[in-house]
Order: C-alpha cells, then sequence, then structure tokens
C-alpha cells in the first residue's frame, strides 16, 4: 500500500489541539470501568452496546447520551483517569499543547464538587508533562441549554479557583440558544481577566458567529463552519484573524455535513481563514486528532504546505505565551524541513 507523505507529515508534526471536550473522550471501557468502581448503572448491557449508541441523528441526540454517560465521573481519581487516557491519545498524534474544555454544570447538579473535577483534571495533566512534556490549558464551558442565572451561578462556584483556568467558553445546544444570552455572563468573565471562546456557527446560523465576535468579544471561534454563508462574515474572520476550531469528523457525524467531501474547510482556507483541525468529542464522533487529519487528507489531498498552516495555526490561537509559541512554531518549522531533505 502507498504511503501518503503528506499525511505522514502532517501526523507527525508538532501541533495544539484547541477544541476537545474531555467528556467526550470517555471510551465505552473507561465509561464502564468507572461505572463499576462507583456503583453507577449505565443504561447499556454492554460496552458493545454503548458503541453501537453512537451513531446520531444531530447535536441533541449526541448530548442525550453525553450526559447520560458523564454520570460515571465522580471522584478526583475518574477525572485524572479520563484526563490522561486523552491526553494518551493526543501525544500519539503529535499533540503538544491542548487547551481542553470541561462542562462543570454537567457535575455539579449530582454533587461532583468543582475543586474534585479540577484536582483530578490538573492531576492527569501534570502526569501528562511529566511522562511527554505535553503542555495544557483549562477552559470551563457553560451550557447554553441553561440559564443565565445558572451559569452566573457557576461562575460563582469557579471564582475561587480562578487562577487555576485559563479562560471560559460556552457549549451545548446551538439551536434556538444565541451567544446574546450569556453577553453579560461574558462581560464578567472578561472583567475577571479570562479569555472567553463560544462555540457558533456549527448547526446554528452565520448570526450566531457575529454575535460571538460582537456581544461576547470572543478571542476563538469553536466551529464556524457556517461562516461561508456569510460572505461579509467571512471576509471579516480572515480580516481580523480570528481563528475557527474546525471539528471535520464531528460536523460529518452530526449531520452537518452529509459527507467530508462537502466539508467547508477548503471554502475557508481559500477565504484566509485560520483554521484550525480538532477532535471535539473523539470519543463518540470516530476519533481522535490523528483520525480528523487522515479523514480531511482522504477527502482532500492536501499537499504539505497547507498542513503545515494547519499546524502552525493551531500552535499560534493557542492562550499560550508568546516564547512557548516561538520555540513551537520553530520545531515544526524544523519538522517541515527536515522532510524537504
Amino acid at each position: 500500500m502507498q504511503t501518503d507523505p503528506s499525511l505522514a507529515l502532517a501526523l507527525s508534526a508538532p501541533k495544539a489541539e484547541l477544541h476537545v471536550h474531555i467528556e467526550g473522550t470517555l471510551e465505552p471501557d473507561l465509561a464502564f470501568a468507572l461505572a463499576r468502581r462507583n456503583g453507577v448503572s449505565l443504561p447499556y448491557a454492554s460496552e458493545a452496546a454503548l458503541a453501537a449508541a453512537y451513531d446520531f441523528e444531530d447535536l441533541q441526540s449526541f448530548l442525550d447520551l453525553y450526559y447520560a454517560c458523564a454520570d460515571v465521573l465522580v471522584t478526583e481519581a475518574d477525572f485524572h483517569d479520563l484526563m490522561l487516557a486523552y491526553l494518551t491519545r493526543a501525544q500519539a498524534d503529535g499533540v503538544i499543547h491542548a487547551e481542553i474544555f470541561f462542562d462543570p454544570q454537567t457535575h455539579l447538579p449530582r454533587g461532583v464538587a468543582f475543586a474534585t473535577m479540577l484536582a483530578g483534571l490538573e492531576s492527569g495533566a501534570r502526569e501528562a508533562a511529566q511522562r511527554w512534556g505535553m503542555t495544557t490549558r483549562l477552559i470551563p464551558n457553560f451550557l447554553r441549554h441553561l440559564s443565565e442565572e445558572d451559569a452566573f451561578a457557576t461562575l460563582a462556584q469557579i471564582e475561587p479557583y480562578l487562577d487555576r483556568v485559563d479562560g471560559f467558553g460556552l457549549d451545548s445546544s446551538e439551536r434556538g440558544h444565541p451567544p446574546s444570552k450569556f453577553a453579560r455572563v461574558f462581560a464578567r468573565c472578561r472583567e475577571l481577566g479570562k479569555p472567553v471562546v463560544a462555540h457558533a456557527g456549527e448547526e446554528g446560523p452565520p448570526s450566531y458567529v457575529v454575535e460571538a465576535l460582537d456581544l461576547l468579544k470572543v478571542s476563538r471561534i469553536d466551529h464556524g463552519v457556517r461562516a461561508v454563508e456569510d460572505e461579509a462574515l467571512l471576509q471579516r474572520l480572515a480580516a481580523e484573524g480570528v481563528p475557527l476550531t474546525v471539528c471535520p469528523l464531528s460536523n460529518v457525524r452530526l449531520c452537518v455535513f452529509e459527507r467530508m467531501e462537502l466539508h467547508t474547510l477548503p471554502k475557508l482556507l481559500a477565504a484566509g481563514i485560520r483554521a484550525t483541525i480538532n477532535s471535539d468529542d473523539p470519543a463518540y464522533f470516530g476519533g481522535y486528532l490523528g483520525d480528523n487529519i487522515r479523514a480531511v487528507q482522504a477527502a482532500f489531498h492536501y499537499p504539505p504546505e497547507v498542513w503545515y498552516r494547519l499546524c502552525r495555526n493551531s500552535l499560534e490561537a493557542s492562550f499560550a505565551s508568546d516564547v512557548e509559541k516561538a520555540g513551537w512554531v520553530a520545531r515544526l518549522d524544523a519538522h517541515f524541513a527536515g522532510a524537504r531533505h
């Protein structure tokens, strides 16, 4: 079988992952192991039955299963194991830095303290740093299907630990829950000195991307793949250098696009958008970052220079320091230069 040198280069290149939900990395085997450890019942007879349920019609059908499986996450050790399992896979895909979403509102109502989830995620990240030198950032998200009041109450629980989180995000059901619903919450987050990001323009319309930019004042747009439907928005995103954290396999699995060949990534890149490739909820959507890279390459056959650009975008769009970014880009330059000789 002939190998694709461009694909091999992309897979092994140093890169960052900027759009991954840690609860969405919960594989069936770990879900059942944690269920047994914590005496939690899952509504599936086996790992195979749970895996078979990962066939979604839309975002909401995915979220229903996602929240049910999250019930197995109870202790600090559970969150540690979840984080380390994800980072182990990410490291194998060339990820040297990951900015990881988690959903406090999924766990707080079940009696899991914010301190418990945070400590577990941090300890898993420390172990990955010791093993492989990986760096991480933690970004708690607000669930947009819940109320502004609930978001403010959650923020109050996070504030005592503010120095241990690296930003705030907005996720969950997009339809009917525009970014404007959380304008005051995000204004408070910015007052606290944290960058903000938001899911917009996946199932929701391009106007949600505009709201995220103008009302929430986000640093990045998570998804944003429907921005191509608004030429003025597309030009604005390119002119302002707003990064998009694109999740190709997720978009196909959630029926945003019927198949990968219909994805808007080529149009985004052609417009000069700072797109990045990410895995979103990889346990549910058919794969981690390497699997997304393989699927994109199979559909679009990109040359090395496109993959260099995508990897560099991921590093430069991160919340890391300028010194860290410069070091990573130097590694990336060396990686691609070495392939030419």
